[in-house]
């Protein structure tokens, strides 16, 4: 009777990890493979680059008035040297507020605030959700029940009407603001970690864990949870957008960022009378809104192609 070799410990762990590295390459490769995803990325990492050297990019401080300034007025339209405007004025590329503030300077550090709002606020319900919806899912029973009839109670609620009234609880600031939009956002994310959970926990590969003898924990974040990682990652990109969205509109109501922090729902709710008079101060931010939302949606999109696997199986099929 032949024996079958046994391989060490550090060559098994070697071939998890070339597995690992490979299923990551090739992972990266199918996102690289959508235009939607490049795309996305693109602009992302413009965004990134915008907030992170903002300090270096912005002529001025974000803060700072030029009220009294010689040929300065409240409101100006942008004044660009080299097309025009007179040298002896200062230069705002896209004009000042009506606290007579540099708007453009202004557009740069609301990209670090917004996008600090998006991934924070994701970031919150996406470890709350995954937490509960993966702790329901797998032990079923009263417990199962006690937390999802919990995220109906909050599902119950209209999901902004439910975020006014947490910050109107909290006070209004833009630390409380993310926490309302994190909390209205968790019972998304368990319910889609909960099923995830539901279908794979009898599975065969689940079932031999558990004959072997892992632990609960094991099980459940090591065999069952990565299974929850693809549409997780797509729910999370397109949250961030949402997130985003919801914050400012927070802010335009009075009850997230206060001024003077230069964030473009603020930016926005004050001078929200002012789209004839001077429209530049309600179409900037309002462009900023538009390319960091379509980004994350069409992020989304290429991430949901590139890791849903029947569609990938398709694309190969075709």
């Amino acid at each position: 009777m032949t024996s079958v070799a046994k391989l060490p410990d550090d060559n098994i762990a070697d071939i998890r990890d070339y597995r690992s590295n490979s299923l990551w390459r090739l992972t990266l490769r199918r996102i690289f493979r959508q235009r939607s995803a490049v795309v996305g990325l693109t602009i992302l990492s413009i965004l990134l680059v915008l907030a992170i050297f903002a300090p270096v990019i912005a002529p001025y401080d974000p803060t700072q008035d030029f009220i009294g300034e010689e040929g300065v007025r409240r409101r100006d339209p942008p004044c660009i040297h080299l097309l025009g405007c007179p040298e002896e004025q200062p230069q705002f590329l896209l004009g000042l507020d009506g606290n007579a503030r540099d708007v453009f300077s202004r557009i740069l550090y609301g990209t670090r605030v917004s996008l600090r709002i998006g991934f924070t606020v994701i970031t919150i319900a996406i470890l709350c959700g995954t937490l509960l919806g993966a702790v329901a899912g797998y032990a079923g029973g009263w417990i199962d029940n006690l937390i999802m009839r919990i995220m109906d109670i909050v599902l119950a609620f209209p999901f902004f009407l439910l975020a006014i009234a947490l910050v109107f609880v909290l006070g209004p600031s833009l630390t409380n603001a993310m926490l309302a939009i994190a909390i209205v956002s968790i019972p998304s994310y368990a319910r889609v970690i909960r099923s995830t959970v539901l279908s794979v926990r009898e599975a065969d590969y689940v079932e031999a864990s558990r004959a072997l003898g892992a632990s609960h924990m094991q099980i459940l974040f090591g065999r069952i949870l990565p299974n929850a990682l693809p549409p997780l990652i797509v729910l999370g990109t397109l949250g961030i957008a949402t997130a985003i969205l919801d914050t400012a509109a927070l802010s335009f109501l009075g009850l997230g960022a206060q001024p003077p922090t230069p964030e473009w729902g603020t930016m926005l709710g004050s001078e929200r009378n002012q789209i004839f008079s001077a429209p530049h101060l309600v179409f900037v931010p309002g462009v900023a809104f538009s390319f960091t939302v379509l980004e994350f949606n069409l992020l989304c999109d290429g991430l949901r192609d590139a890791l849903d696997p029947r569609l990938v199986n398709a694309g190969k099929g075709s």
